[in-house]
């Protein structure tokens, strides 16, 4: 019997989507997500193959581990413990094989560190390279197409720890139709998004069911970017949960907004946290970037729209784009906090390998090489602005992030957010999750949520506001309750980059200093 050791490895750091944070506050370790790659992977394994997967955010790898195979996926984020792992089973004397995001975008940066690279999806790949590996002799590389969700087995989850991810994952579509210049989905997973049948999907749902998962990501990179197939989704969905009532996370794009019949299926589906890619309220950057769907919209009002119908937002945004002069950290903080949105991952502009962006700040002699490659992080960009100094631009980030995440500005968004939650909600509000019926890392999850208020006297304050709104407005607190995990996360990654600095928790143009006063003294 041939044996394949799976493995997931961890981020080289902390980024705002990981549960680092579980562990750092004293508890084990865990992920924000169950891994997709690694279980569907394994389910593309023919039976006479033992298969294990490592989720090295969940349990550590065993480099004494006898399998004939050892294969390793990951995305850019992953890089460095990517290598190290390869590198360390093959310094032991094993064969490595490495796939996934980061070896399909950059394969040339990987090709030293294994004996087969995959590169792009592995369905219609799978059978001829279990065979090869079954016969030990596979061959250097192997490249796949972009085939038929249809193709895509449903994930071995009985070989994964469970038990230590918080959400489960479905994976419903691949693709997004849109043309943002440093998006590389399209590169990888092509601009026609391609559907997963809707019969698969709840089938993968009723096993997160049986599991024990009660909220899961729906791992698309544009959820509702095909309406029509994307309400037929919805409404299967929202069948299914008359029986299981289970909540949904996904990401989305901010045009979905403009569809009232799809914003009320996604309520009725139980989709209550999405992702929006804001970026920037700079018109300019977004005509530059080819963001077009947010444009000719107020994101605000758009945002609130969501948040007013039960779904809350968590926003991206990025600074660095040619057109942001040293006035867009003033711009980006005063958006936000126009809106009631707690969470905003903030990144600089980040020119990834195989994006037109890439290509255009290559030909253009910009591109610094040798820092961090990934825009989940806010250290620094790979890019030579046009319009203030690398120093400029650092400085700016950190004082945005410090303003953005200081105490009382977290209160202020965090109360816009829960008094204007589920406003115009059809149908009954969620209601609080019983403490009971919490699995073992959701409990965690909570204490360290809790633990945010014996950080400093002015966090203690903070959770005493929001918490004690929370508890005024039931259906809120499930939300509330995820939401200071996800800034305990954010403040973990601050403190471990040594980017949060309490001096720096004032707004990034001093006229803001005195509304970032007054908000504490609220």
């Amino acid at each position: 019997m041939t044996t394949v050791y799976l493995i997931n490895p961890m981020a080289d750091f902390p980024t705002y989507f990981g549960a680092e944070a579980l562990a750092a506050r004293g508890g084990p370790g865990g992920v924000m997500m169950a891994d997709l790659a690694c279980s569907t992977v394994a389910a593309l394994a023919p039976s006479d193959f033992k298969v294990e997967i490592c989720d090295e955010s969940a349990s550590r790898v065993d480099f004494d581990h006898p399998a004939d195979w050892i294969a390793i996926t990951g995305k850019v984020s992953q890089r460095q413990r990517m290598t190290a792992i390869a590198d360390e089973f093959r310094r032991r004397g094993k064969r490595v094989i490495i796939g996934g995001p980061y070896a399909s975008l950059s394969p040339e940066r990987l090709r030293g560190h294994c004996d087969v690279m995959v590169c792009g999806e592995a369905e219609e790949i799978a059978s001829a390279l279990f065979s090869d590996l079954r016969a030990g002799k596979p061959k250097d590389a192997y490249f796949g197409d972009k085939p038929s969700l249809a193709l895509s087995p449903a994930p071995r989850w009985d070989l994964y720890r469970n038990d230590r991810a918080m959400l489960g994952a479905v994976q419903t579509s691949r693709g997004c139709p849109f043309e943002c210049e440093f998006c590389d989905v399209i590169q990888y997973l092509g601009r026609k998004q391609r559907h997963k049948p809707i019969a698969n999907v709840i089938s993968e749902l009723e096993a997160l069911w049986a599991l024990g998962y009660r909220t899961t990501f729906l791992a698309d990179d544009n959820f509702t970017a095909y309406r029509a197939h994307c309400k037929e989704l919805l409404a299967a969905i929202a069948k299914w949960r008359r029986g299981h009532p289970m909540e949904f996370v996904t990401q989305i794009s901010i045009d979905a907004t403009r569809d009232d019949e799809l914003i009320d299926l996604c309520v009725a589906a139980g989709l209550t946290q999405v992702f929006i890619g804001i970026e920037t309220p700079n018109l300019e950057s977004l005509r530059e970037t080819g963001k077009r769907q947010n444009l000719k919209i107020s994101l605000i009002e758009e945002v609130q729209k969501l948040v007013e119908r039960g779904i809350s937002v968590m926003g991206g945004m990025i600074v660095g784009f040619d057109h942001d002069g040293p006035d867009i950290f003033r711009q980006q903080y005063e958006f936000a906090m126009a809106t009631p949105i707690p969470i905003f991952s903030l990144g600089g502009l980040m020119a990834s390998e195989a994006t037109p962006l890439y290509d255009r700040i290559l030909r253009e002699g910009r591109l610094l090489t040798g820092g961090i490659e990934t825009q989940a992080v806010p250290w620094s960009s790979n890019i030579k602005c046009k319009t203030m100094s690398m120093e400029e631009l650092h400085e700016g980030m950190q004082n945005l992030c410090n303003a953005l995440y200081s105490p009382p500005a977290l209160t202020a968004r965090m109360l816009r957010l829960i008094d204007s939650f589920g406003r115009r909600r059809n149908g009954p509000a969620s209601e609080p999750t019983d403490s009971n019926a919490l699995r073992e890392i959701e409990r965690q999850s909570m204490q360290v949520a809790m633990q945010v208020r014996n950080y400093g006297e002015s966090e203690g304050r903070m959770w005493n506001k929001i918490w004690g709104a929370a508890v005024r407005k039931p259906e809120t607190m499930t939300i509330v309750g995820r939401i200071m995990f996800q800034y305990a996360q954010a403040r973990y990654m601050f403190e471990k980059g040594n980017y949060w600095e309490p001096s720096l928790a004032t707004a990034p143009a001093p006229q803001k200093a005195e509304r970032v006063a007054a908000m504490s003294d609220a």
